[in-house]
């Protein structure tokens, strides 16, 4: 337990959850897009980093060579497809924040059924990849970022209110 912060004699709470949750995403955010302008950089150890963002996204992405390129040559780290469920995540956490999770579309409260509903709507990112595989299209930029939103905004609508749930809170008091 953390101690130490008051704010005008008011105790702040911190959810360690919450905070980790929102430390990944903020990463995986920002680090898509970085990476190409790291990887440009000529400053010390900027490379290496991108060279991480790099590591990373090719291991989450199945096609990581469709990157946009920001900073010709270098590519952002992951497909529009999985940036366009980064997003949905994100809207759906600013969502969260507006709405302190209440509302009757926040899939968790309806147990097994929003788990039902929120896994069909993920399946979006699989059956374009899919589809994109078999030839039926090929790849676009506009459409797998659709598709892609559409699965981290139905991941989103279900794990947003279970990640940001006042419960596991850290007390901060300051003196």
């Amino acid at each position: 337990m953390l101690q130490g912060i008051t704010f005008k004699n008011q105790i702040k709470t911190v959810n360690g959850v919450s905070f980790i949750a929102d430390f990944i995403l903020a990463g995986m955010v920002i680090g898509p897009l970085v990476a190409p302008f790291l990887a440009a950089s000529n400053v010390a150890n900027l490379p290496i980093i991108a060279n991480i963002i790099y590591f990373m996204g090719h291991h989450v992405c199945p096609q990581p060579e469709m990157g946009i390129a920001l900073k010709s040559p270098f590519l952002m780290a992951v497909c529009m497809r999985c940036y366009g469920t980064v997003i949905g995540l994100l809207l759906t956490r600013l969502q969260h924040i507006v709405t302190d999770g209440k509302g009757f579309y926040w899939l968790h409260q309806y147990g097994w059924s929003g788990a039902a509903f929120a896994s069909i709507f993920m399946m979006a990112y699989p059956l374009e990849l899919a589809a994109e595989f078999f030839g039926w299209w090929n790849f676009n930029n506009y459409v797998v970022s659709l598709f892609g939103l559409i699965t981290g905004l139905a991941w989103g609508l279900f794990t947003m209110p279970i990640l940001h749930q006042s419960r596991g809170q850290i007390l901060i008091h300051k003196k």
